[in-house]
């Protein structure tokens, strides 16, 4: 029984995670961290961005998480960590990998949803500035792009 609870804790933490992510996307990297995230959209030369310290400030509550449940003998607190480990992991390979191409793993596919992913997070960037952005979610995109 414990297990099954804890798939469904993970399960819920991934998909709350969207809207965690839309809600910083929109809130805090287009708004007073834009010093950190404004060289994802107005791209500089290198490998890595200052965007990239995101995957750092969102690793803390997942690792912080870990160490709690497994301190308290919490599985609550440790797969609400995993929850968010697997949301990163997916904004990873979604975003980082096969939006973006930093890494050659995809570069094409035949799945509508993932080229409708990228069609709305290209619409994202289409706006250079902090202004005026549309699209800050990663897996949920508006009803608009499946037209």
């Amino acid at each position: 029984m414990t297990i099954l609870i804890s798939l469904s804790i993970i399960i819920v933490t991934f998909f709350f995670m969207e809207f965690v992510a839309w809600f910083t996307h929109k809130y805090v990297m287009h708004g007073f961290l834009w010093v950190l995230h404004k060289d994802h959209h107005q791209k500089e030369p290198g490998f890595f961005e200052k965007n990239d310290a995101f995957f750092v400030i969102f690793a803390i509550p997942s690792i912080t998480l870990f160490a709690l449940g497994v301190e308290n003998s919490s599985y609550l607190l440790f797969s609400i960590g995993m929850g968010i480990l697997f949301y990163g992991i997916a904004y990873f390979l979604v975003h980082e990998v096969f939006i973006h191409k930093r890494l050659k793993w995809f570069k094409k596919t035949n799945s509508r949803y993932l080229n409708i992913l990228r069609k709305a997070h290209y619409s994202h960037h289409k706006h250079l500035g902090k202004e005026d952005g549309e699209s800050f979610g990663m897996l949920i995109v508006h009803s608009k792009y499946f037209k």
